[in-house]
């Protein structure tokens, strides 16, 4: 048999073994939806897991009124009956925290796909499968903090030592939070599994306690750090319409709500692509599984454009797609922020994608209605919006706790989906008070195919001054004085729409013709962005920058042409329109001076131009 079996049945036998603990009377009394009530379970917690008949399907304790449990279900529910015994395990839904989370697949309650696979010989997922998160044969090299001496008194969150997890990634190996006391043994360099002892620590109470390279922590309680931060520094995504319009901070929230068909799971595929994070956690919530299919196999293939690594050396994956149980679906954002948290608290910079929150909030509504609560506004329950904000409330730029200094963030970008898309509906407008960044899709570009389709009236940041201060310390000092350009220009051409819907663009002034034609090239050559293009699907900052320098480049001379009396037919008609509306996908991301040669050539033709109007323009 192989290890993946092996391991398999050890954990079987284990269930067997905690079942001789499990108490005679707590029988299913009652099955419902996705939930179970069981006699006899007064004496446990709230919280805590459970395994649910013979199949020791994995459930969560979620209600207890008098001597009743109520037994959330992760797992199909077929074949339970009345009477079938529980088995309770002491502990709540944690996360297991260690090197090998990187380049893995997991499902909701962070159970490695891969591995399953293995186990099952099967493509599906069988009911009460159990398996660890984290491999116990894999074999790591750890290398021991040598700043360490023994007899030294060492907290929560100190640095042991360091593991190179993948190419990308060097994983820290920090004392658990809520830890302490005086360092008793430290392993030597050399290959260890996530179980194996690499410290030994005794409490204040004269305990000694063995540390191995894994933690162990619940999903529902946010980790510990030392204090938040304010967030100065800007994620560069690589969309033009969102780092230079809409941008967001390392550590900031945004949203992207949007109907049927306006590419909300595109964009957060690009981001979770592009992004210059230092770990990417994409959650699929309730993701159709096509479009989870998608990403399976594309991102194994995708090199990092930061790195030149793979991509996956720095991403996680959870799928929990539509077809999986609802439940599995309330725990999977808990799962994903609490990785995110353990990355966070190494110093790195992460970015969790959770596409999408409206069927996370409909799992809530679901287990709210089997718990019989009382439902508000569209039958969500009324602490949905104290949901949302503890989710959102565990991003930031923080602090982290133990030595040596450490900053991290969590930067949390959510789809949603809202009926019909109406921005009105309870988890859009509820989500709106919690993040500080709305890119709202409009149905209205999709149409069009106009992609990304963010509004660009409709949406906003909350970060722009702290964008502009590092702006400024970076030397993208135009960077505040293009962006406002572009978006007078915008609006302008949003009030000529009107006219021309009336009388028609030609018999608009010549001045502002121009604004209407420079609004299109702006529209075509900039805001929209395909993230099939092999050179537009990815665009780095300089490149972003200089393409807004030589459209308003454009724009400023031809307005003096237009002083002079030139005709704007002779304008429109330049070859500077159409090699500033390609130059997106005409010139490589590694070939900037492509864009010299394009100021040259609108130089050259403004100029001709001029010769014949007076003045050169």
């Amino acid at each position: 048999m192989d290890s993946c079996t092996v391991k398999y049945l050890f954990n079987k036998l284990n269930i067997l073994v905690m079942s001789k603990t499990t108490v005679e009377n707590a029988r299913i009394s009652s099955i419902k939806g996705s939930t179970v009530q069981v006699k006899g379970l007064s004496t446990f917690k709230m919280g805590e897991i459970t395994y649910v008949g013979e199949e020791r399907l994995i459930g969560e304790i979620i209600a207890i009124e008098h001597e009743i449990a109520t037994i959330q279900v992760y797992e199909p529910l077929e074949g339970l009956r009345i009477n079938d015994p529980i088995y309770p395990t002491g502990h709540s839904l944690s996360a297991e925290l260690g090197p090998g989370l990187l380049s893995n697949i997991f499902d909701g309650i962070q159970r490695p796909l891969e591995t399953i696979k293995k186990i099952t010989n099967s493509a599906f997922i069988k009911r009460g499968i159990q398996t660890s998160a984290l491999s116990r044969n894999t074999k790591w090299e750890f290398i021991p903090n040598g700043d360490l001496k023994k007899g030294e008194h060492i907290h929560s969150g100190d640095k042991l030592g360091v593991v190179q997890e993948t190419k990308t990634i060097e994983s820290l190996i920090l004392v658990p939070p809520n830890l302490q006391g005086e360092l008793v043994e430290i392993q030597d360099k050399g290959d260890y599994t996530v179980i194996d002892p690499i410290v030994t620590l005794k409490t204040k109470e004269g305990i000694k306690r063995q540390l191995t390279m894994m933690q162990e922590w619940p999903v529902r309680i946010a980790r510990p750090f030392l204090r938040k931060i304010p967030v100065h520094e800007p994620l560069i995504t690589g969309q033009r319409i969102i780092d230079m319009f809409f941008p967001i901070t390392k550590g900031g929230t945004a949203a992207i709500p949007g109907g049927f068909g306006t590419g909300k799971t595109v964009i957060q595929h690009q981001l979770s692509k592009w992004s210059n994070a230092d770990v990417v956690i994409y959650i699929g919530c309730g993701e159709r599984g096509n479009e989870m299919t998608d990403v399976l196999r594309e991102f194994p293939k995708l090199i990092d454009p930061y790195t030149k690594n793979p991509l996956m050396d720095r991403t996680l994956l959870i799928a929990n797609v539509s077809n999986m149980p609802v439940a599995a679906r309330e725990a999977s954002i808990y799962m994903g922020i609490t990785m995110a948290e353990y990355f966070r608290d190494q110093g790195f910079n992460v970015l969790l994608t959770a596409d999408s929150t409206s069927r996370w909030a409909e799992a809530l509504r679901e287990i709210s209605g089997q718990l019989e609560e009382m439902p508000v506004e569209e039958g969500y329950p009324a602490y949905l919006g104290a949901r949302l904000a503890n989710f959102y409330e565990r991003a930031g730029h923080v602090v982290a706790i133990g030595s040596p200094y450490r900053e991290g963030s969590i930067n949390i970008t959510a789809a949603i989906s809202p009926p019909g898309g109406d921005f009105s509906e309870p988890v859009t407008s509820n989500t709106k008070r919690f993040v500080k960044t709305f890119w709202g899709l409009d149905p209205t570009l999709a149409n069009r195919k106009h992609f990304p389709s963010i509004n660009w009236f409709s949406s906003y940041s909350g970060y722009i001054n702290a964008i502009e201060e590092w702006a400024l310390e970076t030397g993208l000092e135009d960077w505040g004085r293009y962006r406002q350009e572009m978006f007078t220009i915008l609006q302008q051409d949003n009030e000529l729409q009107q006219i021309v819907e009336l009388i028609g663009a030609k018999a608009l002034p010549a001045d502002e013709q121009l604004i209407i034609l420079v609004a299109e090239i702006i529209k075509e050559g900039f805001l929209q962005q395909s993230a099939f293009h092999p050179v537009d699907s990815f665009c780095p900052i300089d490149k972003q920058m200089r393409m807004m320098n030589l459209m308003l480049l454009f724009y400023n001379r031809a307005r003096i042409l237009i002083k002079n009396g030139c005709p704007i037919s002779l304008i429109n008609s330049l070859k500077s329109v159409k090699l500033l509306k390609r130059m997106k996908e005409d010139v490589p991301n590694d070939n900037m001076m492509q864009l010299n040669k394009i100021e040259d050539y609108i130089h050259s033709e403004i100029e001709d131009l001029g010769t014949k109007y007076g003045n050169r323009g």
